[in-house]
């Protein structure tokens, strides 16, 4: 097994050796450049289709992420509103519920003023009754 050292040794000299072949490369568009106009011009143009594609690439990638957030915006959005209606349903239900125990509170309590009224006027249809039947016995005698 290779060190660390070995390790990093070997990085380094892939780096240089990339770093060689780069600068090659670059001498050999430079030297392309000087001996031929045709060819410099190829070279500007090869550079600026290929700095188009990275940058079609870029915009791509971008494009895709911003798609993505939009769509979990959107969800989120979906999901908030769900949560916010489900609450008010349940709220309206509680609220419903309420009422409606409410109203038997209210109807009930309307039954037994409404027995306690008919008792007080069969009370005093008694006594009013019972008044008359003595004021007649009184004027008979």
């Amino acid at each position: 097994m290779a060190t660390d050292q070995e390790k990093q040794l070997q990085k380094e000299t892939k780096r240089a050796e990339k770093r060689a072949a780069e600068e090659k490369k670059q001498l050999a568009r430079v030297e392309a450049r000087r001996e031929d106009p045709k060819a410099r011009v190829q070279d500007l143009f090869d550079r600026l289709e290929a700095r188009k594609a990275r940058e079609m690439e870029k915009r791509a990638a971008e494009e895709t992420r911003r798609l993505a957030k939009e769509e979990a915006r959107k969800k989120d959005n979906i999901a908030r509103e769900q949560a916010i209606e489900k609450s008010l349903e349940a709220r309206k239900a509680r609220e419903m519920e309420k009422r409606a125990a409410e109203e038997t509170r209210r109807l009930a309590r309307d039954e037994v003023r409404k027995k306690d009224t008919i008792a007080r006027e069969q009370a005093v249809e008694k006594k009013q009754n019972a008044r008359k039947l003595m004021d007649r016995k009184q004027s008979h005698k």
